[in-house]
């Protein structure tokens, strides 16, 4: 039987220590925000990094996989059925190319796009009703360079929006394991998508 008090955060990430830090590990960033704000320590276990916190009388089972990206799915897999965690219960967080740097989006549900370990996470649980959070990473790069973008760092200037969209995203994983995903995402989608209005708007201001 599902435990209606425990929910699953997974953050998604490659384990291998040159890609740490990274475009492509945003979700481990976000997931080990939300451990420190818990004062929670990751231990390795099963497929995964698994640190553990409870607040406001839930159950926080926050995951790193430790699987290759394009693997997530076994992970999240046996981690819902090892912790009885409904999927809707269950939050993927993962870097996207598709919405401005320093940004993030809640979603109910959708495809995979582009990114490899949402999926692979779809295409194992067998459909595409998976709660998840996409952080943005712009898509700064020159065509036929995808590759080389999302695997190198953030520049010191990045950081400035990396940094604060974390700390927003550890407020929206609170949220979403208290009130639930829509009033999580009527709550801070409309700020995130009123903030990249403005910093489209700084961008294209003269220099």
């Amino acid at each position: 039987m599902e435990n209606e008090k425990r929910y699953l955060i997974v953050g998604l990430g490659n384990a291998e220590q040159q890609y740490a830090g990274t475009r492509h590990n945003y979700g481990f960033e976000v997931a080990n925000a939300v451990a420190k704000a818990f004062k929670a320590e990751f231990k390795s276990d099963r497929l995964a990094y698994v640190a553990r916190a409870t607040f406001k009388g839930r159950e926080l089972v926050i995951l790193m996989p430790t699987t290759y990206m394009n693997l997530s799915g076994k992970a999240v897999k046996h981690w819902l059925a090892a912790e009885n965690v409904s999927v809707n219960h269950c939050l993927v967080i993962y870097d996207d190319i598709d919405l401005p740097l320093g940004i993030f989006k809640l979603k109910p549900k959708g495809g995979g796009g582009t990114h490899n370990g949402i999926g692979n996470i779809i295409e194992t649980l067998g459909h595409t009703d998976i709660p998840r959070m996409r952080c943005g990473i712009g898509k700064d790069y020159a065509q036929g360079y995808q590759v080389d973008y999302v695997l190198s760092r953030f520049s010191s200037e990045e950081l400035k929006l990396v940094e604060p969209c974390i700390e927003r995203a550890v407020s929206a994983v609170k949220s979403f394991v208290t009130v639930g995903m829509q009033m999580t995402m009527n709550q801070f989608n409309t700020k995130e998508t009123a903030l990249a209005k403005q910093l489209t708007v700084s961008d294209d201001s003269p220099q």
